[in-house]
């Protein structure tokens, strides 16, 4: 699934009398008045709660209130209850500019003004651009320790009463108390010599005691932090939903070094200040996933270090040698899932009864069928026509459209395993594609190809390499504009940071595993996307061996018909030969294993050796080395 590094949703509600509410959406600011002139089919009253929150607003003596659509740990999937903008507003989008927030927030509250916020759903960032555009206008950020919205939402969805979960043995290499120990010689060995280390981000906390939940939707993640230091650990959580055989395994009724003392979820800032207020103290935080509330009680600032990720991120980014083996094989599994997804949809798509809702109810059903499914990885993108030209685009009841053989079709979709996390776009057509659709397939599968054969010396980040995925399409004009790709997770974020292509990544190391995505888009006329997971390994080379590749660990072929080999190179046409190998190895052994015929013959079929007779006789590998080049420059 493609990432453009996901950004705050915010609404303002300015004091009673003003009726207008400005929401800013993918840049574009909307000034809604009482009465729209159009009100779409998904829209909602939400004038009861606006009223209430302005009374609230005005005892707190605020000209105006933001509400981010994150939650207080800065997640890209909101639980329900977190869904503060789309309950006070109805609006559902994501992506939005603070700056221009701020713009209309100078032009609508009065000189002197306070602006109040919850430090707990600002994260460092976010508050800086809101301090640096307000700081000449007279109007001042008032962050307030009570959330507003919650005041007035009365039937705020609960949290999951399910008890949480420790994983098992079978797909674990180290235990906590391993990880524990390897976190704190990170912290011994750092010449800051940071004395505690404060975890934010619901999937370092998971990672580091091998526990899962399900309060984010598409996520196994549960409400959380850790505080760890040299010889104790705190972790804040709510205990109602640890069973007494959790509260063993986390040996809570010790307090040794490997004992985890168990604190209430609500109970971090007031902890967090009593452990800063002690002497000698310093705070390791990561900045990417910290909110402001527990940010701006690390005073004075001696007291706190920061990196823009924490160790446990980027410890976990390197996938162990259990954690390498069942994430490949759970994309083994979920090749089976989705092959029977496109055999099926190719035989029902001529009788012109099944539509994109269908398509992705289908692949979710064959998925559930697969061993240790624990359901999707995220909202299944199933886009035909038109509709596929958004890049992040899911059907609905009222965009929802039939599938054809005269349209391309793109399903981008993923699975969540006890043993892994899966993300696969394909891209299709049943019938006849025009000669540009085959072309631009064609080069989107080339820019994938480039980038998966790629040998990069180690230390390269995804940044310095990622016009290889662009530059089949850059030499005809075409280009996208989303990321080239992301980290994924054992049955973990289906986005994990911080691997992949965008400036703000880590350097690739052995273990990492990434999405490899390029695409390209046709405005109100068809999308393309072809998406694998792939691990980075070590290769050797003729004159060095500090040098790493990729392995594509996605294992369902492309649409043949859409494949022009008269472009491909020969060394293009070599590596998708060789992918084809493996899909038949390994794919086919599990098809025979799950008593798969039908499915193996279509899989057979589909990945049929292509001739080399008719591809391209020029070569993308120069680029390679204009990569090595400009990593030694940066």
């Amino acid at each position: 699934m493609p990432s453009y590094g996901w950004l705050l949703a915010l609404t303002l509600a300015a004091l009673a009398g003003n009726n207008a509410v400005a929401v800013t959406y993918e840049g574009t600011e909307r000034n809604c008045s009482v009465i729209p002139p159009y009100l779409p089919s998904t829209a909602v009253s939400t004038t009861l709660q606006l009223q209430e929150l302005r009374y609230q607003m005005r005892l707190m003596s605020i000209s105006a209130y933001i509400i981010p659509g994150t939650d207080a740990h800065l997640s890209e999937y909101l639980a329900p209850r977190d869904a503060r903008v789309a309950f006070m507003t109805g609006f559902t989008g994501s992506a939005v500019s603070v700056s221009s927030l701020a713009e209309w927030l100078i032009s609508e509250v009065p000189s002197g003004g306070e602006i109040g916020f919850d430090p707990f759903l600002f994260s460092l960032k976010t508050q800086e651009e809101y301090a640096i555009n307000l700081e000449s206008s007279n109007r001042t950020l008032k962050s307030m320790p009570d959330n507003l919205v919650d005041k007035v939402w009365k039937n705020r969805p609960p949290i999951p009463p399910d008890s949480l979960t420790r994983l098992s043995d079978r797909v674990i290499q180290r235990s906590w108390q391993t990880k524990v120990e390897h976190i704190r010689n990170q912290m011994r060995d750092n010449p800051y010599e940071p004395t505690a280390l404060l975890l934010s981000a619901l999937d370092e906390t998971a990672w580091l005691f091998n526990m899962r939940g399900n309060d984010i939707p598409y996520n196994p993640f549960f409400y959380s932090y850790t505080l760890l230091t040299m010889d104790e650990i705190w972790v804040f959580l709510h205990m109602n939903r640890l069973t007494d055989e959790l509260k063993a395994y986390l040996n809570s009724s010790c307090t040794g070094p490997l004992c985890v003392q168990l604190k209430n979820y609500e109970d971090v800032l007031g902890h967090l200040k009593t452990y800063v207020a002690q002497p000698g103290v310093k705070v390791w935080i990561g900045t990417e996933y910290t909110n402001y509330a527990l940010y701006e009680i690390i005073t004075p600032q001696d007291k706190l270090m920061t990196s823009s990720y924490s160790p446990v991120l980027t410890t976990k980014a390197v996938k162990d040698d259990k954690e390498q083996q069942i994430l490949r094989d759970a994309h083994v599994r979920d090749a089976v899932a989705v092959i029977q997804l496109l055999m099926w949809l190719e035989q029902a798509v001529p009788k012109g009864t099944e539509t994109e809702l269908s398509a992705a109810e289908y692949v979710n059903k064959c998925r559930s069928q697969q061993k240790d499914s624990r359901g999707p990885s995220f909202e299944t993108i199933s886009a035909s026509g038109p509709n596929a030209a958004l890049a992040h685009y899911s059907p609905t009841e009222e965009t929802n459209r039939k599938l054809t053989v005269d349209e391309m079709y793109l399903v981008d979709s993923g699975g969540q395993y006890l043993d892994g996390t899966t993300d696969i776009t394909r891209t299709v057509h049943w019938g006849t594609p025009t000669a540009m659709q085959k072309e631009a397939f064609t080069r989107v599968l080339m820019g994938n190809i480039e980038l998966s054969r790629t040998i990069f010396p180690s230390g390269t980040r995804g940044v310095n390499m990622e016009m290889l995925g662009r530059r089949a399409l850059w030499q005809v004009g075409l280009n996208y504009g989303h990321g080239t790709g992301h980290g994924v997770g054992n049955y973990f974020g289906v986005h994990e940071w911080p691997v992949g292509f965008q400036s703000n990544n880590v350097p690739f190391r052995p273990g990492m595993f990434t999405s490899i995505e390029p695409g390209y888009y046709k405005d109100n006329d068809f999308g393309i996307r072809i998406e694998d997971i792939v691990v980075i390994v070590p290769v050797n080379t003729k004159y060095g061996h500090n040098y790493l590749t990729f392995e594509t660990v996605s294992l369902v072929p492309y649409d043949r018909k859409l494949i022009d080999t008269s472009l491909l190179s020969s060394e293009q046409l070599e590596w998708l030969n060789n992918y084809y190998k493996t899909i038949r190895e390994l794919v086919g052994a599990e098809l025979d294993k799950q008593k798969l015929k039908e499915e193996k013959d279509w899989m057979l079929k589909h990945t049929e050796p292509f001739s080399s007779a008719s591809v391209c006789s020029s070569s993308l590998t120069v680029v390679a080395l204009a990569i090595a080049l400009l990593h030694n420059l940066v």
